[in-house]
């Protein structure tokens, strides 16, 4: 006599099978999820513009207005403001440094003196 072992006969999956297996597909639902999410945050803050360098001939002309666009990058007085807008410096510190180098900007050899930095 024979006894077979399959489905029908008393020898599928039980309950901690089922159970396992929802558990299971669950965890891998939930990993994708996260990946998507990270991929997302990853590609959204890519494309914020680079700085290349000089300024792109044809763009603007000789002098600050052909330096200051997006393709050289922010100014020193932008990226200032944006320390200031964050909160990494308080607005003592900012208006000092922007004090420094807009003296640095307009006095010769542009060495900003007493300025103690």
């Amino acid at each position: 006599m024979r006894h077979w072992h399959g489905y029908g006969h008393g020898h599928g999956m039980g309950g901690w099978g089922i159970g396992l297996m929802a558990v299971g597909t669950l965890l891998v639902l939930a990993l994708l999820v996260v990946l998507a999410v990270a991929l997302f945050r990853y590609v959204s803050r890519s494309r914020q513009p680079v700085p290349q360098g000089p300024a792109v001939p044809g763009v603007g002309g000789h002098g600050t207005a052909g330096t200051r666009g997006w393709a050289s990058g922010p100014t020193p007085e932008q990226v200032l403001a944006e320390r200031f807008a964050r909160g990494e410096i308080d607005a003592e510190e900012y208006r000092h440094r922007l004090d420094t180098l807009r003296s640095a900007a307009n006095g010769p050899g542009g060495g900003g003196a007493g300025t103690g930095e």
